[in-house]
């Protein structure tokens, strides 16, 4: 905690320095040269000294704020040099970006930006040296070996000489590897021994830290950590998990249990939000201004052939989770029924069902298949949530359960009222084609490529080209 707090202090020493270095630079010289020197005028009186002080008293806290959020006053031995000046630029820059807004908004006029820019010029470079500076001091200390800890590795294979090679390479680390316990490799000079040696050699070498590289041998770890413990000894086990693919992985806990990340995908959160906000308020201003035309279809519906108005369907969406689909009502009442004795006829490939000339379709159905008016009472699905504007379309029920397994990844998204397939092969009737363009929109996802789908599905709507 104190090294952390004289990280600090050395900070706040610096960024204070550079204010004064910056202020001089711009008006202690000349008539003003006295207010450094003695005698002349006072700064206070011409530039407002006590404005400027509380400028960078602000300027201060932002930059400890920031540093701290990036972790700079910890030491990460882990982090490289590169890693840890890019954290230092982050956080300058994004506190003296902040200042000058603040300057900006504020209106005040008396505060020169030169002086703002120049010390944050100042506070980047200084910053940034006494940092490689306290890394090239620890360095030097560990390679003559004031202040490293000795380590033993159990294990000469392939973890346990790239774990030494890591520590000769990063001496940050702090480690000095006095050598290797292992009955397989006697041919390395490293080689201190066996793994009965272990209280001759740790006494010998004067062993702080022991590091198990073959945890597989459960009964050798635990008689390994049992002695250590006796003898005050930290241990460590370093697990070699599929060939090295958990290598730099990160570790973390679910309840007690310690969880290793393999792989994990970042979920777009800020994109996914975009999206519901944008289907929301499209689904609900869209149902409100249609309304009256929403209201004259239905009559027309009514009064062209028998059958309620709107069609429920149960179809699948994300995850399986099955939802009531609701459309326009385009066919005869008992449409469903009739379809087991059509599917001789298919014209599609695959598990999805369409034929050209349906004879269950009414009239004024097909008007509606034309234009896609039929799609519009889906607008109360995306409101509810069971469907976006833009994704892969619902199948219904008995499609679904002709899927193939490959065909389940077109569920790791909400269907939508229009997709990629609908505004560039919707009369392809190949299943395979639907389904690589439904997948190739789901693992190439962004907010703006939603967009563009909707502004392509216009025109193929006013072509009439549905069916």
């Amino acid at each position: 905690m104190w090294v952390q707090v004289g990280y600090v202090l050395l900070d706040i020493c610096f960024v204070s320095l550079n204010a004064i270095a910056a202020l001089y630079l711009r008006f202690g010289h000349g008539q003003h040269h006295g207010v450094f020197w003695g005698g002349g005028k006072s700064l206070a009186s011409d530039i407002g000294l006590r404005q400027y002080g509380a400028l960078f008293l602000v300027y201060v806290v932002l930059i400890v704020l920031f540093c701290q959020s990036r972790h700079l006053y910890r030491t990460l031995r882990e982090r490289t040099a590169a890693g840890e000046s890019l954290a230092v630029a982050w956080a300058v820059a994004s506190a003296t970006l902040l200042l000058t807004a603040f300057i900006f908004v504020s209106g005040v006029k008396i505060f020169s930006r030169f002086v703002v820019l120049f010390c944050g010029g100042l506070n980047l470079a200084i910053l940034i040296a006494w940092r490689l500076a306290r890394r090239q001091l620890v360095i030097n200390r560990v390679t003559q070996g004031v202040g490293a800890r000795n380590a033993l590795i159990i294990g000469a294979g392939r973890v346990g000489q790239a774990l030494a090679t890591q520590f000769e390479q990063n001496r940050l680390l702090g480690y000095c590897v006095r050598g290797f316990l292992d009955g397989n490799h006697m041919g390395d000079p490293r080689i201190l021994g066996k793994i009965e040696d272990f209280d001759r050699v740790i006494r010998a070498e004067f062993v702080d830290e022991i590091f198990i590289t073959i945890p597989s041998e459960r009964e050798l770890v635990k008689r390994v950590a049992a002695e250590a413990r006796h003898l005050g000894l930290d241990v460590k086990v370093i697990p070699d998990l599929y060939d090295g693919l958990g290598w730099n992985a990160e570790v973390h806990y679910l309840g007690d249990f310690p969880v290793m990340d393999l792989h994990s995908k970042p979920i777009p959160v800020i994109g996914l939000f975009l999206k519901r906000v944008l289907d929301v308020a499209v689904a609900a201003t869209a149902l409100t201004l249609l309304s009256p035309f929403l209201a004259i279809l239905a009559i027309a519906i009514k009064r062209d052939s028998p059958g309620p108005v709107l069609y429920r369907s149960a179809r699948v969406g994300k995850k399986g989770r099955k939802f009531v689909c609701y459309k326009y009502r385009t066919m005869v009442a008992n449409a469903d029924t009739l379809k087991e004795e059509l599917r001789c006829r298919n014209e599609r490939e695959g598990p999805f069902f369409k034929i050209l000339d349906d004879p269950r379709i009414t009239r004024l159905g097909k008007v509606l298949r034309k234009y896609s008016l039929d799609e519009l009472p889906q607008l109360w699905n995306v409101l509810r949530g069971d469907m976006s504007l833009v994704g892969p379309r619902p199948h219904p029920l008995d499609d679904y359960e002709r899927y193939d397994l490959e065909h389940l990844r077109r569920l790791d998204v909400k269907p939508g009222i229009t997709g990629l397939w609908q505004v560039t092969a919707r009369q392809d009737p190949s299943f395979a084609k639907n389904m690589s363009l439904d997948l190739a929109y789901i693992e190439n996802w962004h907010f703006t490529r939603d967009l563009r789908i909707l502004l392509k599905t216009i025109p193929v709507v006013l072509r009439a080209s549905g069916s």
